[in-house]
Formats: C-alpha cells, sequence, structure tokens
C-alpha cells in the first residue's frame, strides 16, 4: 500500500532524527564519564532523569494548548522548531565539560522533543489513510527501530575511533536534514481557522 505525501515525509523525517539520537544514546554515559569533569555513573543517572521527567512535564501542556487551536498551523510550527532545537542541542555537548552544562542539555533536548512529539503525532494522525491506521503507525515506528538500532551501531564505532565531536556533528546534521525534510509538507498543511468555525470543505 502506497502511504499518501504527508505520512511519507513524516515517516522520513523521523528516521533521520531518530537515526541521528540513535547514534549517541547507548553511549551517552560513556561520553559523561570520560568527557565531563566530575563525570560518574551518578552523573549519568541525573542526565537521563532530567530529560525524561522534563518531557514528561512539558508535553502535556504543550499538547494541551495545541489543542485548544483549530487547525495544523500552531502544530507545524511547533513541530519545525522543536526539531530544529533538537537538531542543535547536539552541537553544545561539544563543548560541555560540567555537569549541569549536560543537564542543561538534556532539559533543553526534552523541551524540543515536548513541541515536537505531540505535534508530529497530531498531524500524523489527522493525515494518515483511514482504516489503515494501524500499518501507518508500524511503518513510523519499524523505521524509527531500523534506524536507532543501525545507527547505535554506527555511533559504537565512530566514537571508538574517531571521538565524540564527529558523533554529535552527525547527529545535528541528521536533525537539520529532518528539519528541513518537513518543509516540504507545508503546504499540505491546513491554514488556521476561526476558533467556532469548522474546517475549509466542511459543512456546519
Amino acid at each position: 500500500m502506497k502511504l499518501n505525501k504527508v505520512v511519507k515525509i513524516m515517516v522520513f523525517s523521523d528516521l533521520f532524527l531518530y537515526s541521528g539520537w540513535g547514534l549517541v544514546s547507548p553511549i551517552l554515559a560513556v561520553f559523561i564519564i570520560n568527557s565531563i569533569q566530575g563525570g560518574s555513573v551518578k552523573v549519568a543517572g541525573i542526565a537521563v532523569g532530567v530529560y525524561w521527567l522534563g518531557k514528561a512535564i512539558m508535553q502535556i501542556p504543550i499538547a494541551h494548548y495545541l489543542d485548544l487551536n483549530h487547525g495544523e498551523r500552531d502544530d507545524y510550527y511547533a513541530l519545525i522548531f522543536g526539531t530544529f532545537l533538537a537538531a542543535l542541542t547536539p552541537i553544545g555537548f561539544i563543548f560541555a565539560y560540567l555537569p549541569w552544562h549536560v543537564y542543561v542539555l538534556q532539559f533543553t533536548h526534552a523541551l524540543a522533543m515536548s513541541l515536537a512529539l505531540p505535534s508530529w503525532d497530531a498531524i500524523f494522525t489527522r493525515h494518515i489513510q483511514q482504516k489503515r491506521e494501524a500499518f501507518c503507525w508500524s511503518v513510523d515506528k519499524s523505521i524509527i527501530s531500523f534506524g536507532a538500532g543501525i545507527s547505535g551501531i554506527i555511533g559504537g564505532a565512530l566514537a571508538e575511533y574517531y571521538g565524540f565531536i564527529p558523533l554529535f556533528i552527525s547527529i545535528a546534521v541528521l536533525g537539520l536534514i529532518s528539519t528541513f525534510v518537513m518543509i516540504f509538507i507545508g503546504k499540505e498543511i491546513l491554514p488556521k481557522v476561526p476558533r467556532r468555525g469548522v474546517m475549509p470543505g466542511l459543512k456546519p
């Protein structure tokens, strides 16, 4: 079954974004222990906690705000900004050398994903083919798993032979590609309509 344009582009965007972060996610603790002053397993654990707790707290109010507005423009802008911010975050790791630097970067990454994920899900849900919802979602999740799995293998080898700087640059480049790909669905996103209005083409 062919995927429509919006779904296809969003799946490719996910592939680049998660492949990028898949390069470092499995070995982030190694980077913290080896490259951060005072880095330890405890610091690595706190860093992971900052990301997941920050994301858990922020994405619900962000998603609620996006749902208050009709149309998809606000979702689209949140998606673009969140993905772009996620792409810039790994550059900060190149200059990080203290634990609090890592915590700030992890929080920034959490904010970025809190903007990107709810808006991505909202747009994707509206554009998947009817009666093929499970298939479309499974394609996206399989692509994410494939990309993260391959990049995890590559990321370990890349860090071992060339260090972490090329790794973080690679994540940023893949994230920017993910953001750029999303530009191609801009014309497909419905314009914002009044709060009490209806979607274009639909009867009240």
